[in-house]
């Protein structure tokens, strides 16, 4: 198995996790007070395929095993400059990275176990509260999409 990279990879995953009735689940960042989002992350490896940093990134960050839901790939990217305070995580020359779409339709009441130095709390909300709720302008965008995604996406 190749090791990971010493720099991320400018290449995530963001992850609108949902219920049916279309409840959203945010979580507060730890190292950014009041910057709510969906579960993101990057690529621990170049050839790490995305779903599988979709399965991984969920589980480390809100405990929830994708094998409950149903996990789908939106076939949307968005690319993005990486924020300046976060610039040193990359190699010298990284500005910018590519941000892949899915979604992962929960059961209602699913539990949430945060991983305390990644999030500080989590919540519920009706997909255009979280919507509005968003730090990230392009997980807003994500998550106004879901009602389109989500018809084909139930449990």
């Amino acid at each position: 198995m190749q090791q990971p990279r010493p720099y991320k990879i400018p290449h995530s995953v963001l992850v609108v996790i949902h219920t049916p009735s279309l409840q959203v689940l945010l979580v507060n960042r730890a190292d950014m007070p009041d910057y709510w989002q969906s579960v993101t992350g990057s690529k621990d490896t170049i050839d790490e395929p995305l779903e599988t940093t979709a399965r991984r990134e969920v589980m480390e960050e809100t405990g929830i095993d994708c094998a409950i839901g149903r996990l789908s790939d939106w076939n949307l990217e968005n690319v993005y400059d990486i924020y300046p305070r976060w610039l040193h995580r990359y190699e010298p020359g990284v500005r910018r990275n590519t941000e892949h779409v899915f979604g992962l339709c929960v059961p209602e009441n699913t539990p949430v176990t945060l991983n305390p130095r990644e999030h500080t709390a989590y919540q519920w909300l009706p997909w255009r509260d979280a919507a509005d709720t968003c730090a990230s302008f392009s997980n807003a965008e994500a998550i106004l999409l879901l009602p389109e995604f989500a018809d084909g996406n139930a449990l």
